[in-house]
């Protein structure tokens, strides 16, 4: 009878499962000691500050006006807005000064460079929003972690739900344990990388759970160490060319897209390499450490009424 797959032709993913598990704990220890002690750069959109949009009448010298802020102002963040010509520099939230005096500022240095600059707007975020914002963006990620760990265990199984989110868990916090080491700046765009990486991960871990369910049902005498193994080699060649394609647009992000949205693509750069191996030796090892057989994959029975009585003829 023809095969359609032989586990024994698999690849043996998990034979590398404790080492690279144990690395995984040691970044997730790590990312969470430097949160616990160095915290997060928290941008503007978080903290509070001032945001003022000046057009130049031609291409604005960004270097120039940011070391000439530098000197007068903390923290100024210098960005092209749109065109070379449209500059936004983000200010943080004045200690004992006013954000008028702060905006007079960056004025005079920009008609230094162009007398006919012109500012547009002038937005001033408050620390009481910031604040929310914050704490809005964390439990969006909370409960997106929750919503996922109830569908992956209505879906599959518990312990495959545990690995599903243990994995995702594990991608969040390395990934905001980068931004921490770093003290790169983390503002809404982040968050919003941060929460593609949490769906990304989630696409990839759900892959690979489904075609795990199928050869339990298939490879009946098999071990659930060399279904899992058959399952991740079935899949790879569909996770090479999903990672492969989003990471040649990610990576352009990251190196031409511009400071506006740098730290969004080092969210999902970090993210996505992340995710890919989690969904391995996190989400699937750990289903594995769990217990994880044939059994558990099994539909559950349903008895028919009047299944047990006697079919009598007449």
């Amino acid at each position: 009878m023809f095969q359609i797959f032989n586990f024994k032709s698999s690849v043996n993913f998990l034979r590398h499962a404790a080492p690279i598990s144990i690395m995984s704990l040691i970044l997730v220890i790590g990312s969470l000691v430097s949160l616990g002690t160095k915290g997060i750069n928290w941008g503007l959109d978080f903290t509070g500050g001032t945001s003022v949009v000046l057009n130049f009448s031609q291409p604005a010298n960004l270097t120039s006006l940011r070391d000439a802020l530098d000197s007068k102002l903390d923290n100024a963040v210098v960005q092209n807005f749109g065109s070379s010509r449209d500059v936004v520099v983000r200010l943080q939230a004045p200690h004992g000064a006013k954000s008028d005096e702060q905006v007079k500022i960056v004025m005079a240095e920009a008609q230094k460079q162009d007398a006919n600059v012109e500012q547009k707007s002038v937005e001033f975020v408050g620390p009481q929003v910031g604040q929310e914002l914050a704490e809005q963006g964390g439990m969006a990620v909370l409960v997106a972690l929750i919503c996922i760990l109830l569908y992956v265990a209505f879906r599959f199984e518990w312990r495959l739900s545990v690995g599903a989110v243990a994995a995702l868990a594990h991608d969040v916090i390395v990934t905001l344990g980068l931004f921490s080491v770093l003290q790169l700046e983390f503002d809404l765009t982040v968050l919003a990388g941060v929460l593609t990486v949490v769906g990304y991960s989630l696409n990839d871990t759900i892959v690979v759970f489904d075609r795990i369910r199928e050869n339990f049902l298939k490879m009946r005498k098999a071990e659930p160490k060399e279904v899992v193994n058959a399952s991740i080699t079935q899949t790879m060649s569909r996770t090479v060319i999903t990672t492969g394609t989003t990471l040649i647009t990610v990576i352009a992000l990251f190196l031409k897209g511009g400071t506006m949205i740098h730290g969004f693509a080092t969210a999902l750069l970090m993210g996505i390499v992340v995710g890919t191996y989690s969904s391995i030796y996190v989400a699937s090892f750990l289903a594995i450490r769990l217990g994880i057989n044939r059994e558990h994959m099994m539909p559950t029975q349903v008895e028919k009424e009047g299944a047990d009585q006697p079919n009598i003829m007449p």
